[in-house]
């Protein structure tokens, strides 16, 4: 995986490319497209499609269809807000990398009945940061995270320099890529 997961909303299908384009020429080469819109599913296929040399996964993947619906699409790992049993089974069964968000000591030890030891810690700023990643880690020494949600340009280092961090995730990424696109 990637140090960086830039979490892509895409409204229209047509923003895929501009975004996509922003991010490589940021040196990132990974995207989570959320399916928190009507496109996610296209989007995803079309990036899989048109960017193979970019590891393309699914996000806000809540249920069993969506996961279904993303990896039909092309996506090579799946990242869920929470821990959906559902969802894992499918990911395990077609071998395929799956996230899910994991913030308390209950959450963390069912994706560990799981087989899955690498979770998204989500949202990181509510949930305590970089503290109570250090807390949880204690109990949990076989666990990486994915901060996402309150990691930002401020944090960011702090949060790399901690061994249990496996990527960042975020919005900002896009954002960066994007303005530093339209200063040139």
């Amino acid at each position: 995986m990637e140090k960086y997961v830039p979490v892509l909303v895409i409204k229209e299908l047509s923003e895929t490319d501009k975004i996509l384009t922003a991010l490589k020429n940021s040196g990132i080469n990974c995207a989570e497209i959320t399916f928190r819109t009507a496109c996610a599913k296209e989007a995803i296929a079309y990036a899989s499609k048109n960017y193979p040399d970019m590891s393309i996964g699914a996000g806000t993947v809540i249920n069993a269809n969506q996961c279904e619906d993303a990896l039909e699409a092309g996506a090579q790992f799946i990242v869920s807000p929470g821990l959906s049993v559902d969802v894992a089974k499918i990911c395990i069964a077609k071998n395929i990398p799956y996230y899910p968000g994991c913030v308390t000591p209950t959450e963390i030890m069912q994706a560990l009945d799981l087989g899955i030891t690498t979770v998204k810690f989500f949202p990181a700023n509510v949930y305590g940061g970089l503290k109570a990643l250090k807390a949880l880690s204690a109990p949990f020494p076989q666990v990486k995270f994915i901060p996402t949600g309150g990691v930002d340009r401020s944090n960011i280092d702090e949060f790399l320099a901690f061994d249990k961090i496996e990527a960042i995730g975020g919005s900002f990424f896009v954002k960066e890529a994007l303005e530093k696109m339209e200063e040139k």
